[in-house]
């Protein structure tokens, strides 16, 4: 029932800064949307689609987005979404530990921030990438000088070509046939069983939109995300095995 109320709540706020940008002619934008936050909006998009919507992550690659309310076509002026990305590395690289996603994003909850300003964080080596909402960065930049024991310094940066495309994986698989239960046990290497259950948790989403039906007919260009897994685009069939199997094509977030 809890989680109900706040799935109400959530698209009561949806429409509010809908009628908003609606009636003030101002954009309007929501924090930093996780997968089952967008999905409270897919479910009631078509009652909002008065007031023009788009989703921004700040790279192709994010998960976590931003809503907007509002379109140049209406308003008559454009704005561009509240978010910046920030660089995060250590003063001496040669002696920084090795941190994770968990670590980056430690640090910047220590700083009091709230979770739904900050968007997706990207670790490579010892740095990260993090976008975040505009009006959060200066205080990130001041006061963000330590991750776990590393020391570190943070600074406003422009996408970097890993950013502006994902790291993809071509990999071949042999299935029964496209249905999306079948891929994923295939590719994560777990029983068809345990893939089924993902589905019954509300793990599984497909071009950012929940589905509980694992019978679903894969389709070329598909973005599936099972959460806690990763995350893959399918690409099509191949053609048959010598066997009879379905050769499929997909490709891997790395």
């Amino acid at each position: 029932m809890a989680q109900d109320k706040e799935l109400q709540q959530l698209k009561n706020r949806l429409q509010e800064l809908a009628d908003r940008s609606y009636s003030h002619s101002v954009y309007t934008f929501t924090p930093f949307f996780g997968l089952s936050e967008q999905q409270a909006f897919y479910e009631i998009q078509r009652e909002l689609a008065y007031a023009g919507c788009s989703m921004e992550g700040g790279s192709p690659l994010c998960e976590r987005k931003m809503i907007r309310f509002g379109t140049e076509e209406n308003l008559g002026y454009q704005a561009d979404f509240p978010i910046v990305c920030l660089k995060i590395e250590p003063l001496t690289p040669k002696f920084a530990q090795v941190l994770t996603h968990r670590d980056f994003l430690g640090a910047i909850m220590n700083l009091g921030i709230e979770r739904d300003t900050v968007g997706d964080i990207f670790v490579q080596e010892k740095e990260a990438y993090v976008f975040c909402q505009e009006s959060i960065a200066p205080y990130l930049i001041g006061n963000l000088e330590q991750v776990k024991h590393t020391r570190v310094k943070c600074a406003l940066t422009e996408l970097t070509q890993e950013l502006r495309s994902p790291k993809l994986e071509s990999i071949t698989l042999s299935v029964a046939s496209a249905r999306i239960d079948g891929v994923v046990s295939k590719l994560y290497h777990i029983a068809r069983s345990q893939s089924l259950e993902l589905f019954r948790a509300g793990r599984v989403f497909v071009n950012g939109r929940l589905t509980e039906n694992n019978s679903y007919a894969l389709k070329a260009q598909d973005t599936v995300t099972v959460r806690g897994l990763g995350k893959f685009i399918y690409t099509g069939e191949q053609g048959d095995t010598r066997k009879g199997k379905t050769r499929i094509g997909v490709e891997a977030y790395q």
